[in-house]
This record gives C-alpha cells, structure tokens and sequence, in this order.
C-alpha cells in the first residue's frame, strides 16, 4: 500500500486508536484500531447456518411460494428463481470483492460509506439497522401466531401469541450473549431439521409422480414471463431476504477474504436451488397448470396438503412444528445483525457510545444485543397492547416495510461497489461490470416492489402501505446527521465507516 492510496492518515489512525479504546470500553480486546469482536472466529459454515437461517427455508416453502404460485408468474415460479439467483450472484461477484478493503460489523453502513461517501453511508446504515429490526419483528410476529396456534391445536391449551414472541426475543437476547459460534450452532442445528422436513416432501413429490412430470416448461420465458411479473419476482426475493449477511460477520471471520466469499456464493446458490426445487415439486404436486388455482384458493394450507398427500399427517404436523423453529432461527439471525449494526454505529460514534462495549470474555455486542432486543420487544408489545392481529398487521406491515429497506440498501451497495473501484482504476468484468448489471437490475426490483407493495404486506391499510415513506425520512436524517457531523464534529466524521477499512 503506498501512502498516496491510503484512506486513513497517521494522525486519523491515532484518532481511532484513542476513540476505539474509550468507546469499546474495558470489556473490549483493543490493539490498534481493533474493534472488540471476536475476530477470527467464525468459518465459511458457520456463516452460511446464519445466513440461510435468516432465510427461514421453511417459512419460505410454506408461506411464499404458493403466495407466488397464486400471484405471480404461476408454473413459472421455479425459474424465476433462478434469475433472481442469478441478480443476486452478479451482486455478489463485486460484493465480495470489497472484502479485501472493508471488513466491518456495519457491513454495507461501510461499503456506501467508502463507495460514494460518509453520508450516503451513514444514510444507508440507518436503513439497514430500520430494516433489520422490521425484518426481525416480523419474523417474530409469525413465529408468536404458529406457536399459539400449533400448542392450541395439540394440546388444547390458549396462550397469547405475544407470548411466545416475547419469550423467543428473550433467548435470542441469552443465545446473543454468548460467544457468536453458540448462535451459529444452534442455528445450524434449527436449518438442517427445517430443510430436512421440506426436501422429504420435495422428494416425496418426485418419486411419487416421476422425473417425466417435472417439466422444463417452468423455465421457459413463456411461463416464467407471464402473469404479474413483478410480483412474482418481489415474492422470489423475499426468500433470499438475510442472504447479504455474509458481510456483517467479515470483522469475526477467520481469513475474511476467503470465507466471506465462499459463504456469499454458498448462500446464494444454496438458497436457490432450494427454493427452485421446491417451487417445481409444488408445481408438479399441485396439478402442473392447475397448481396456481390450487395455491390461490387456500395459499395457507397448500404446502399442509401436499404433505398430507405425499407424506402423511404426522408428517404434517412436524412441519408445523418446524414453522415455528425456522421462524425462531430467522429471528435470531436478524437479530444479531441488527446487533452488530448498532455496535458498528456506535464505535463510529453515531448511536450512544455505551452500544459499543464487548462481554469481556465472549466478545460479543452485548449492549447492543440489549438494544436491538428492547426495540423489537417494544415493536410486538405495542401490537399487542393495541389488540392487532400477529399475522395480518405486525408480519405483513414489518415485512413489506423491511423488504424495501434491504433492496434499497443493497441496489446503492452495489452502486458503492462500481464506484468505489472505478476510482480506483479497476474496471474489468467483476469489479464494475458485473456489479453495474446488478444495480440495474436490482433497482428495478426495487421500483417492482414499490409498485406492488400491496402485494408484498397482502393488505389495502392505507398506514401500512405507507410505511416507506419512513425510509425517505430515514435518509434524510442520516444525511442530516452525516453533514452535521463534518461542521461539529470532524473526528467522528473522518471516523466514519472506516474502521477495519484497507487499501
């Protein structure tokens, strides 16, 4: 590195040294400008088990593809997973180039920040921490209604939903007080059971009816470019919604620029084929051409009905089970991302200082974790207090509103990334190339969500389609802050963003 490319100057450098050590606080491991985290401490599986459990794959069979079955492009669903898996790993091919030159717990709050600038970055970190939190609630909203419903349903016994919510945001809060790797294991353990259960009735489907029913027809443009497009496309996204979290884990990854990547194009290509494989296996236990009619009159119970045909009740009632386990995992994962967003933000010095301190043995954002905890908390408390429906308001409200939040913050990341490289010189195939396709592709999914984010929350309330209007003040304050920061407080603002940056 020759002092001329340098982003951090000697005396910027002694500046985050002084401000790591008196944000992190004695709890924290500082050597240099080494923030507190347990740095080297997650491998490329670890990360993938988080990644693809924020994924809820259960979840996701369950309750989107027929949602996209129905309302989308119909049989053609299969292979509109497959582009949207291809979006994605065109993102991911300059994505993972950045690795190299940022590794920080704000993940993308970095990458806009060195990209295109502090405030666009400060701006973007506050939407992803908005979005996290929304995601997270939302998952959380469903887990509390297939938790009341399920015990109801073996047991006979009533509890109110928030009930369970509130109980798996507290262990979330114990698991994220740990060490990360007791996170990643118990996630692990939560995918491979709920992926399990869904492959049996994928396979279950295939041998049942034959490799000569599974049609290449869902993949043809004729089918996979027909009915609402775009809504086909915002459901298919929503399944890959957390895959962008490899990032958040570069600063606790042991070799980042190897297992960032690897775990990038794991999840991508691992969620994808998931999801086109069961998409098809619906398609062809479905009724081939008459599974959208299928899934549109009773999307709820379509994937309970295949099971119960394919497999059998008890079966069924073990993927109920697993509802309620992959919702838990997906709250989770969210969770320790919002974590480590807030942690990220408050070392830089824009979330109260206090956020930054480690567990001094586990290394791990505590005060943080407590922070991200107390705001969903309060989310489902609110819902519930007001007498509102888990499912049809707090789940469908948060997850329309975090949808949005995370396509906007990876279309500008990705934006970051061309430009950030094109400064530098490097614009071959996978530094600018690819990455441009990515954010014009992205984008327009972005505009597709806008337009069919009725769709997306499967409500006509006006107040919860207007959730992203909240995004636009969001930037607008993170901005405000960002310039306001460069008048009164240059040192925080220099800080910005930069902390484990390299060139």
């Amino acid at each position: 590195m020759t002092s001329e490319d340098s982003r951090i100057s000697p005396e910027e450098a002694r500046l985050l040294i002084t401000t790591e050590e008196s944000a992190v606080g004695s709890g924290a491991s500082s050597v240099g400008i080494t923030p507190g985290l347990a740095q080297g401490t997650l491998g490329p599986a670890h990360i993938v088990f988080m990644v693809m459990a924020a994924v809820a794959p259960a979840g996701g069979a369950v309750a989107l593809i027929p949602l996209a079955l129905a309302l989308g492009v119909g049989v053609g669903t299969p292979g509109m997973f497959v582009v949207v898996a291809a979006i994605l790993t065109l993102f991911a091919v300059g994505f993972t180039r950045m690795v190299p030159f940022v590794r920080n717990a704000g993940a993308f709050f970095a990458y806009v920040t060195n990209g295109v600038g502090r405030p666009p970055g400060l701006a973007a970190a506050y939407v992803a921490l908005s979005a996290y939190l929304a995601v997270g609630t939302a998952t959380c909203g469903a887990m509390g209604f297939f938790a009341s419903t399920s015990v109801e349903g073996f047991f006979g016994v009533t509890i109110p939903w928030w009930v369970y919510s509130l109980v798996g945001l507290v262990i979330c809060l114990v698991l994220g007080y740990f060490r990360i790797t007791l996170a990643a294991g118990v996630l692990a353990v939560a995918l491979v059971l709920e992926g399990t259960v869904v492959l049996v009735l994928d396979l279950a489907i295939l041998f049942q009816e034959g490799p000569g029913s599974f049609s290449l027809a869902s993949f043809s443009p004729t089918h996979v470019l027909s009915g609402a497009i775009g809504v086909g496309i915002i459901f298919c996204f929503s399944c890959f919604q957390g895959f962008e979290g490899t990032a958040i884990y570069a600063e606790e990854a042991r070799d980042p620029e190897v297992t960032v990547p690897r775990a990038t194009y794991a999840s991508t290509l691992g969620i994808g084929a998931f999801f086109m494989f069961t998409a098809w296996a619906m398609v062809v236990g479905g009724g081939g051409d008459a599974a959208p009619a299928t899934a549109l009159a009773d999307p709820g119970a379509f994937a309970y009905a295949l099971s119960d045909s394919y497999v059998g009740t008890a079966w069924t009632k073990i993927l109920e089970v697993l509802i309620v386990t992959s919702c838990f995992a997906g709250v989770l994962a969210f969770h320790n991302a919002a974590s480590r967003y807030l942690f990220a933000l408050s070392r830089d010095g824009f979330m109260p200082t206090a956020l930054s301190q480690v567990h001094p043995t586990y290394s791990s954002p505590t005060r943080a974790g407590i922070g991200s905890f107390g705001v969903m908390a309060l989310v489902v408390s609110g819902f519930a207090i007001a007498g509102l429906d888990p499912l049809t308001t707090l789940t469908s409200a948060m997850t329309g509103f975090g949808a949005v939040g995370l396509l906007l913050l990876i279309t500008t990341t990705s934006g970051a990334v061309v430009v950030f490289f094109w400064r530098r010189g490097e614009r071959g195939w996978v530094h600018v190339i690819a990455p441009a396709i990515a954010t014009v592709a992205l984008a327009t999914l972005t505009v597709l969500a806008l337009v069919n984010y009725e769709s997306i929350t499967g409500t006509t309330s006006s107040v919860i389609n207007s959730l992203p209007w909240i995004h636009v003040l969001t930037i607008l304050v993170g901005l405000a802050i960002a310039l306001r920061a460069r008048s009164n407080r240059p040192e925080a603002y220099q800080r910005m963003g930069q902390t484990l940056v390299d060139d």
